[in-house]
Parts: C-alpha cells; structure tokens; sequence
C-alpha cells in the first residue's frame, strides 16, 4: 500500500492505487498484483493479459485521448483516472461530464496531473469524485477547495437538477 494520500468523497485517504507509465523506451513494467492504473495504450496493446492479472484495474486517459475511445469498455475498469497536464488544460472536465452522463459510468473517476485547490470544486460538479493533488500543494488545505458553495444554480453530474426545480 502507498503511503500517497488522496481526497475521495470529501476525505483524505491513503492511495492504493499504483499508476503506471511508460518508460524512456515506452515499455510499461506490470506488478504480478495489486491495484493498477494503466494508460490507454497499454490497455489497447493488452487488454486480455491485464483482465485475466490479480488485483483491480483502471484506465487513465491523457487529455488528448476521449473516453468514446473506452466507451465499450467501462465494465473492466473500477477506476478512471483523467490527466490534466497543464493547469489551463479543462478537456478533462468535459471527459467526466461525458463518462457520467452519456456513458453512464458509475465507478470512480479520479483527477490526476496539475490538480489543484481552486479545481475540485468544477471537477467534482462534473463527476470527478476522487483527487491527487499536485506534488508540493497541501493536500489539507486543498480539501477546502471542494465545497466553497453550498448551492449551485446550473444542473451537471453531481446535481441533475437546477436550483429552481429542488426549491
């Protein structure tokens, strides 16, 4: 177990899941077990290998790379986890909206990459329910980042309905 800490629904906890990338040569080494998180392109390059392996699987999609691409595919996976790159780089706040609420996904779906304090709140409207944080930013002080609203006006993946209608 990892001793990286995450935010999942509101509270911190201890990760349990072991990203994988690629190497300098593009070559990802795979634990026998254990949880993973493995990028698109190993899973299209070994799919039936990674489904038969012990432990849990996930899928991380880079922002360049849309979940249609995984759309068929959303029964092997327990997590999903978006990458934004770059601060300013809001892709992934569409790939959630779209994993949610056309591919009806129910499992996690985690931010990775620059993941910041003033971010969590729109992710998680968008149904990004678990968060790393970047390296060096207080994961303490980035908790409070996802509620500084209590009511919002506009329905999206954590609240259907708009405010006119719950009243």
């Amino acid at each position: 177990m990892s001793n990286k800490k995450i935010i999942r629904n509101g509270q911190i906890e201890s990760d349990t899941w072991l990203v994988i990338k690629a190497d300098s040569e593009g070559r990802s080494i795979l634990p026998d077990d254990g949880d993973i998180i493995v990028p698109l392109s190993l899973w299209q390059e070994q799919a039936q290998t990674l489904k038969q392996r012990a432990g849990k699987l996930g899928i991380w999609l880079n922002s360049d790379e849309s979940p249609e691409s995984i759309a068929t595919d959303l029964e092997n996976f327990q997590i999903i986890a978006i990458n934004f790159p770059v601060f300013m780089d809001g892709r992934g706040y569409s790939y959630a909206r779209l994993l949610r609420e056309r591919f009806g996904y129910k499992g996690e779906i985690r931010a990775i990459g620059d993941v910041m304090q003033d971010q969590l709140f729109y992710m998680r409207r968008c149904g990004i329910d678990s968060f790393t944080i970047k390296e060096g930013k207080d994961i303490e002080e980035a908790i409070s980042g996802l509620y500084p609203i209590n009511q919002s006006y506009q329905a999206a993946a954590d609240q259907p309905q708009p405010l006119f209608r719950r009243r």
